[in-house]
């Protein structure tokens, strides 16, 4: 089976917890609040998984319904991580849309929700293989 890559990032710190990511020629910041250490100069960590399922599960829905033709209108997706005690962290995802959808729409998006690209890759579990360079 050939290898794909389906994504590049360049992450760089050079002090404290602010770091510079790059990928396909946008920079963005990431780091930690205040309150834990950080300087807050972007989103921490945990909020750029969630805007990357987030964003996921709205293209995904957009290219599903466009092809449907139906109309959407806004795709609203918020996303929170909770832990629970000593359960493993879960994800609450809530989406609503601008158009009125029927039952039988909405159940499909509810089905499309699941299989986004991202859902998929973070639902599992994602092994990670760590190296030094």
């Amino acid at each position: 089976m050939a290898t794909m890559i389906l994504a590049n990032a360049s992450v760089t710190g050079t002090a404290g917890y602010a770091q510079r990511i790059k990928t396909s020629g946008h920079e963005i910041a990431a780091d930690e609040p205040e309150k834990r250490g950080g300087t807050n100069t972007g989103p921490s960590p945990y909020e750029l998984m969630l805007s990357s399922l987030g964003a996921c599960t709205a293209i995904t829905m957009r290219m599903y319904a466009d092809r449907k033709q139906w109309a959407l209108g806004t795709i609203d997706v918020k996303l929170r991580l909770v832990k629970e005690g000593d359960e493993a962290p879960h994800v609450e995802r809530r989406i609503a849309f601008g158009e009125r959808l029927d039952q039988e729409q909405r159940d499909k998006l509810l089905e499309i929700a699941d299989k986004t690209p991202v859902t998929k890759a973070l639902a599992p579990g994602l092994a990670i293989r760590t190296t030094f360079d």
